[in-house]
């Protein structure tokens, strides 16, 4: 008898899933059908974000410069740790050929991000995806998450996890894409 209970929770909690699944997917912007398809040598999907001051960013508008996009969260401890690198990454290159697009996952917004900025002396773009709906679009399903975007707005590498920004690396790729 306990079974069969047990077994009747776990169907009405997969059904439960299934319909909030269903629910976010009718009332999304982006359909699952078109979430977690941004793979490297494909176009950037375009988007448009507020940053910290209110202003709305367009990834469209930065065309012509590389850019490291970052999916993020002040909560997260791999992210926090590698926030000084990128800053330093930032100030390395000039704005006329690179950017750094931070797009922040909390949902607190501002009153989180603006803190973190100022404590950090981070001065690159910190964007708002409080939905995440931007973060689904690219399939951003575990944080940090980055995607290197060339000059003709298309992913040439997408990279899962934190990375040492100040490494000869990471200053090999940008100025590779930069170049090309």
């Amino acid at each position: 008898m306990k079974r069969i209970a047990v077994i009747q929770g776990i169907l009405l909690a997969m059904f439960c899933l299934a319909q909030t699944f269903a629910a976010a997917d009718a009332g999304s912007q982006f359909p699952a059908a078109q979430r977690g398809i941004v793979k490297p040598g494909e176009a950037a999907p375009n988007f448009q974000l507020r940053d910290i001051e209110g202003r709305m960013v367009a990834l469209s508008d930065l065309r012509g410069k590389v850019v490291l996009l970052n999916f993020w969260a002040t909560w997260c401890g791999p992210c926090r740790v590698e926030m000084p690198a990128m800053e330093q990454l930032y100030r390395t290159y000039p704005r006329k050929d690179f950017e750094i697009l931070a797009v922040s996952t909390d949902p607190q917004g501002v009153a989180v991000t603006r803190p973190f900025q100022q404590e950090n002396h981070l001065s690159f773009p910190i964007l708002h995806d409080a939905e995440y709906r931007v973060g689904l679009t690219y399939g951003a399903r575990s944080l940090p998450m980055t995607f290197m975007v060339d000059r003709q707005g298309v992913v040439r590498q997408q990279i899962f996890g934190a990375r040492d920004w100040g490494a000869p690396e990471a200053h090999q790729l940008v100025q590779m894409l930069i170049n090309s």
